[in-house]
């Protein structure tokens, strides 16, 4: 494609799938787009193995990796222990999150201990620990380093400067674009309320015009509901340098949700999701479920990140182990992050399956917007 962002990224075609499934990044490398792989549930070694398998499976093509450092969270800078953190979590939280795991069938007498499992992630989220996992990123020759949640901080910033890798930092507003430009970062991601995660209440349509009205030279994409080549390319005809997509990938057969999870989002519609607090502590997308319909409707205000993760995470991983297993109580309360473009993934195909037809959707959309020029 002739794209000055493919052209410095080394890649054919820009579309970006930001995954945690390390098969769906290394397979849209291959296929001429950029996988990107999340990785803020990782601990540092499994980072490593993670990008060891991508590395030698991509085909010598780009990729990048996506973290998570939040400017605003709970005991951030303060070096908290784990204990300190799990002590933090209020009684009466964590005795809901019990009662609405008991209503469903489940036990929910040994979250304790999986909580414990899960404090890698609160780790990950300060600079500290970003640190550690930044140490492990620039190990590799990764093309792109995102910060996925505010402002990139500066230890990613001078670390990206060394390395001479470009990052990327995802907005929700055109104050939030105006803040990432002040700081130096190399491309915005401008990511509308439809998206999947964490994602802010403008509407990728709005978006887009807005922040590439202050983007100047830094390059933007678009990202947000995005789930076909035609998406992509109005995006681009409003001035974006490619598109970042996240959900489209979760029902490929390569990637990492249970069955389960892939089948509530082949049948779900776009109404079928909901802009919430209860995961994350911050307002993320998530496919909506009897788990979701509870917080909204009964639960305590949740806790700010990461503490409500600590709180989530843990039950909603038990849930689907258990929801795999047949059992029908686990299996209504499922859940996952995606975004309202769920409504147009109706169909199983591979990863490398997705970015051909994304390539061959958006050229029949550019020569359908030709078309209405031409004499």
């Amino acid at each position: 494609m002739n794209s000055a962002l493919c052209r410095q990224l080394g890649i054919e075609f820009p579309l970006f799938a930001f995954s945690h499934c390390r098969d769906v990044v290394a397979a849209v490398s291959r296929a001429g787009g950029m996988g990107v792989f999340g990785a803020v549930t990782y601990t540092p070694g499994e980072l490593r193995k993670e990008l060891e398998w991508i590395d030698a499976n991509c085909g010598g093509k780009p990729y990048g990796v996506d973290l998570i450092v939040p400017n605003k969270m709970e005991g951030k800078g303060r070096g908290l222990t784990g204990e300190q953190m799990l002590s933090a979590v209020p009684p009466d939280h964590s005795a809901f999150v019990a009662k609405v795991l008991d209503g469903a069938g489940i036990d929910p007498d040994t979250l304790d201990d999986e909580r414990h499992g899960f404090l890698q992630f609160a780790q990950n989220l300060d600079e500290t620990g970003a640190d550690e996992m930044l140490d492990v990123a620039f190990e590799f020759p990764i093309a792109l380093i995102a910060n996925a949640l505010g402002t990139p901080p500066q230890i990613m910033m001078d670390r990206a400067r060394q390395a001479n890798v470009p990052v990327a930092a995802l907005v929700g507003s055109k104050k939030h674009a105006l803040t990432q430009i002040q700081a130096g970062v190399d491309i915005l991601v401008a990511a509308g309320g439809e998206a999947g995660g964490h994602c802010g209440e403008i509407a990728t349509m709005v978006l887009i015009p807005e922040v590439m009205s202050v983007a100047g030279r830094t390059p933007v994409l678009a990202a947000g509901g995005i789930v076909t080549g035609a998406q992509m390319a109005a995006a681009m005809a409003m001035g974006a340098a490619g598109a970042w997509c996240g959900s489209v990938w979760l029902t490929t057969t390569d990637a990492e949700p249970s069955q389960i999870i892939k089948d509530k989002m082949l049948a779900a519609s776009s109404a079928d999701t909901v802009r919430s607090r209860s995961r994350t502590g911050k307002h993320s997308r998530q496919l909506r479920s009897v788990w979701t319909d509870a917080w909204e409707k009964q639960g305590p205000d949740p806790l700010p990140m990461p503490l409500q993760s600590l709180l989530s995470e843990p039950a909603l991983g038990k849930v689907e182990k258990l929801a795999q297993g047949g059992h029908e109580g686990a299996a209504q309360l499922a859940t996952y992050w995606v975004g309202q473009g769920v409504g147009l993934m109706n169909q199983t195909m591979s990863a490398t399956g997705v970015v051909q037809a994304f390539k061959e959707d958006y050229l029949a959309a550019v020569e359908r917007l030709m078309a209405t020029v031409e004499e």
